[in-house]
């Protein structure tokens, strides 16, 4: 899904918290995505015409 994503331009942000919280470090993260931050996330979703959450 992530693959098919990014393909199309779509651009996926991970909690960095949460990363932390789970001992996930960015070499173990899928191609495509990177860590993000709150406030990354807080404006994508002002921005966004669409947010999809799950």
């Amino acid at each position: 899904m992530i693959k098919a994503l990014t393909a199309k331009g779509s651009q996926i942000g991970i909690c960095g918290t949460c990363m932390d919280a789970r001992g996930i470090r960015q070499e173990m993260i899928a191609e495509g995505t990177k860590r993000s931050t709150m406030d990354e996330l807080t404006q994508r979703t002002m921005h966004a015409n669409k947010v999809l959450v799950f």
